[in-house]
């Protein structure tokens, strides 16, 4: 087994809930050859700086989390992807340590072929911002609006991607400029979709969803 990082003790110590099952998470991971840190808040493990696999806890399951899953076999159709919009990782999860147990050979041989997948280069083709729908809703306010049209271009790829999915996703056009006139405020102010105040991205690990909103 991998020595373990002190820095992450704290993470299981402390865990509320899951804690026998992310323990033996731990176990598999570390018995793997790869690296313990903490990012996100989260155990990762990295081979050679390339982060392969975390570990987090949700309120109704654990899970580990192949950074790279979409490029995973998966012969055992154990891997879930979060949502539709979700293009690499993909999640394992669980709900007692007889789960983690029962596929314990068949984690490690995931884990083993996330680390070919590093060691190959092989990098996800992630769908660009522009292969998104831009809805016409939204291209009137552009026109209407530059200041508002120069702060969602300022936005990151990603958050650009997640307000087209989600304005694009209405089926009716008093629905898209609804949810446009929603988020206009949070769009000038160089926010997400799922921003909180402390700046982190609720769906992210490092946050608990717990903060107010704009």
């Amino acid at each position: 087994m991998n020595q373990r990082n002190p820095k992450v003790d704290p993470y299981f110590e402390n865990a509320k809930k899951w804690q026998d099952e992310i323990v033996l998470l731990r176990e598999i991971a570390l018995d793997c050859p790869l690296e313990e840190e903490l990012k996100w808040r989260v155990p990762c493990y990295t081979f050679h700086n390339a982060n392969v696999v975390l570990i987090h806890a949700f309120k109704d399951y654990c899970a580990l989390l192949f950074m790279k899953g979409a490029l995973l076999k998966d012969e055992d159709g154990i891997l879930f992807q979060q949502t539709e919009n979700v293009q690499s990782g993909r999640q394992i999860r669980f709900t007692n340590t007889a789960e983690i147990e029962a596929i314990k050979p068949q984690l490690m041989a995931y884990i083993f072929e996330a680390i070919e997948v590093e060691k190959a280069g092989i990098k996800i083709e992630h769908k660009k911002t522009e292969d998104f729908v831009v809805v016409d809703e939204l291209k009137q306010k552009f026109e209407e609006d530059p200041t508002f049209k120069t702060a969602f271009e300022s936005l990151t790829p990603g958050r650009q991607r997640a307000y087209l999915l989600h304005f694009s996703q209405a089926q009716q056009p008093k629905t898209r400029l609804t949810r446009i006139e929603k988020y206009t405020a949070r769009i000038l102010n160089g926010k997400g979709i799922t921003d909180c105040v402390c700046g982190h991205s609720k769906r992210m690990p490092n946050c608990d969803g717990s903060h107010k909103y704009f």
